[in-house]
């Protein structure tokens, strides 16, 4: 319990700064202009990282672990700020905005979702406290798990158990969505929102993920292409560098590094799919 109580007394490291205003959004237009950062002194996880995400567009970071693609999502959230260069949202610098007022703009669809010993319909409501009974339904239908709650025997009533114990990878994930449905961002940050579910289940979410996006900024962090080939823009890091950016057609033309990457999927999906013919025939038919 002391080390429990120690933690209030820690300084937060990322402080608003004196008289900080709030963000002003008006399209949601992201701009990364020269941007370096690093965890520790001496290893630069981004080197000069620039990029611009217009209003309602989607950017997909791909690229191999550790090459920097979620702390570009965790210095937009300003968990962290940045070493050198700058973030702007709608040309305000967001070390000079109000935190609170920063990330009430943004919602999170992350790869393991948090769910509390509680009903869904809380677990939904987490997304915005004031949510009525109405909303929460609205923003079930939308993610595509509201009949699927009703097919419990307490409806939205039903304990989801420590950390969601009750619920499937997939069902989980949809709570999730409906949470950022409910909450009702400009901005939407995926973050490896899909990896931890099987092909099929992904592929169900991604029709549920396009519906939340439409119209909104977004940006993907991915690891299977597949999910992103429809991105406006798609940057490829490599040891916290941009090595290739345009979009899905563009870098297969190239041959480049992304090239190679969607090649060695490719192959790997189809071994994945054989596999499922031989557990269950009913399995699903190759990827993409």
């Amino acid at each position: 319990m002391e080390n429990m109580f120690e933690l209030f007394y820690e300084e937060p490291e990322v402080k608003d700064v004196v008289n900080a205003s709030d963000l002003r959004l008006e399209g949601g237009h992201i701009e990364f202009e020269n941007v370096h950062f690093s965890y520790i002194d001496g290893r630069e996880i981004l080197q000069d990282v620039s990029f611009s995400v217009m209003p309602g567009q989607t950017l997909a970071l791909v690229g191999p672990s550790g090459s920097g693609k979620s702390t570009i999502i965790r210095l937009l959230f300003r968990f962290y700020d940045v070493r050198g260069g700058c973030i702007r949202i709608d040309g305000q610098d967001i070390s000079q905005v109000k935190q609170a007022s920063l990330r009430a703009h943004i919602g999170v669809v992350p790869q393991d979702t948090v769910l509390f010993n509680d009903t869904i319909a809380n677990n939904i409501r987490y997304g915005w406290i004031p949510a009525t009974d109405q909303d929460i339904q609205e923003a079930a239908q939308a993610a595509d798990i509201h009949d699927r709650i009703l097919s419990f025997p307490d409806g939205y009533n039903t304990q989801v158990g420590e950390r969601g114990l009750k619920l499937s990878g997939g069902e989980k994930q949809r709570v999730a969505i409906a949470r950022t449905i409910l909450k009702g961002p400009h901005i939407i940050l995926l973050d490896e929102a899909t990896s931890a579910l099987d092909t099929e289940t992904e592929r169900n979410i991604q029709a549920s993920l396009a519906k939340v996006c439409a119209h909104r900024t977004t940006i993907i962090v991915a690891h299977r292409l597949s999910t992103v080939v429809g991105a406006d823009q798609i940057l490829v890091l490599k040891d916290g560098h941009i090595v290739e950016r345009g979009r899905h057609e563009e870098l297969l033309q190239k041959g480049g590094v992304y090239a190679g990457m969607w090649l060695q999927q490719q192959t790997g999906d189809e071994g994945e799919s054989k596999e499922h013919h031989t557990e269950k025939p009913q399995g699903s038919k190759n990827a993409s």
